[in-house]
């Protein structure tokens, strides 16, 4: 496990301390156990409290607070609308004060409580075809529910078409091979693949698009499964999903890429890379099938994988890497981004996966 600074530690426990103590419980933390991956800039935290509860505390600089502030608000909305049904209490609760979701910010990095939620099994690192399906059929399950309630969330400030553009005028900088730490061959890539994603959703009238809360994320660290009463031995259903770095209201189709490593041959794996080849597995076939058999997909969806990959790197590894990742990770992801993952995303074969949708 790679360590982050050591002298980082107090800093974040004692922004941690500052905004337990502004939100106002009568609780004390006693203790504070970090939990965090240490791959991104964010620390995680939980927390042991006076009452010998336990809440997750996260201490974050990624981004933009205001953008963080109205996440958790959605997220907190998510929650409250899916209560009482299938996935009541399947997100963990952002803590609420004066009824809105509480977050914490100093002017440079802001934080925010959890619920711990209970944390079932855990999928194994390589996915039987069983596994694959019954995830495929739970993830469709949780998209139509996210469907559901999707038009009683308000509008978000930050859109795909927004961050691709945001992230083209980046690119055309003088400067911009410097500030990317990039050659220059790079970044006329990058700003080809950009240029190609933006003009992708003109044509598709991304715009007009249902838009849904996703988590994108879907690493096995991030949500645990539960046996089914009375399934079978291999039988399983979604039981609590935490981490919710990159959520947005987005296409579904932008979860699909990290359900598509979950779903691969060789697994999920704690060595780090983003290639697209897991779309064309037989693997994420089958797991497509059978979501497709409970949340039908398009053609014009199918098309759009490779754009919703490229997003995702030109977004989160590109654009936001350096605020995100380790500074070393950053470098190392966006040097493999531009000379190897999006090349490589052109010579995707998805003829395997329209014959799903034909």
């Amino acid at each position: 496990m790679v360590k982050l600074l050591a002298d980082s530690l107090p800093n974040a426990v004692e922004s941690v301390r500052d905004a337990w103590l502004n939100y106002g419980d009568p609780r004390s933390i006693i203790k504070f156990d970090e939990v965090s991956a240490h791959v991104s800039t964010n620390r995680v935290f939980r927390l042991t409290m006076s009452d010998s509860s336990h809440l997750i505390a996260k201490v974050s600089s990624y981004g933009s607070y205001f953008l963080f502030a109205e996440d958790h608000d959605r997220l907190a909305r998510c929650s409250s609308q899916l209560r009482g049904g299938r996935w009541s209490g399947f997100l963990a609760e952002v803590l609420s004060k004066n009824g809105r979701p509480y977050t914490w910010y100093d002017g440079s990095c802001w934080a925010v409580f959890y619920t711990d939620v209970h944390r079932g099994d855990g999928l194994p690192r390589i996915l039987t075809d069983d596994d694959v399906v019954t995830l495929a059929r739970e993830i469709a399950e949780f998209h139509l529910a996210c469907a559901a309630i999707s038009p009683t969330l308000p509008p978000t400030s930050n859109s795909v078409k927004g961050d691709a553009v945001h992230l083209y005028d980046l690119l055309r900088e003088p400067q911009a091979a410097q500030n990317f730490g990039l050659e220059s061959s790079d970044i006329s890539i990058l700003q080809r693949f950009t240029h190609d994603l933006l003009m992708h959703l003109e044509k598709v009238h991304y715009d007009e698009w249902l838009r849904i809360p996703i988590l994108v994320d879907w690493n096995l660290g991030n949500f645990s499964v539960e046996p089914t009463i009375g399934g079978s031995n291999n039988s399983f259903r979604l039981a609590t999903r935490w981490d919710y770095d990159w959520f947005r209201v987005e296409s579904r189709l932008l979860d699909f890429y990290f359900l598509s490593r979950v779903s691969s041959s060789t697994g999920d794996k704690t060595q780090f890379s983003y290639s697209a080849h897991t779309f064309t597995e037989q693997r994420f076939i089958k797991f497509l099938t059978a979501y497709h058999e409970v949340y039908p997909l398009s053609k014009t969806e199918i098309e759009f994988l490779p754009y919703a990959f490229r997003f995702f790197i030109l977004n989160y590894v590109i654009r936001e890497g350096a605020r995100f990742f380790r500074p070393d990770l950053c470098a190392q992801f966006r040097r493999d981004a531009a000379r190897e993952y999006l090349l490589k995303s052109e010579r995707l074969d998805l003829s395997e996966l329209f014959k799903i949708v034909s």
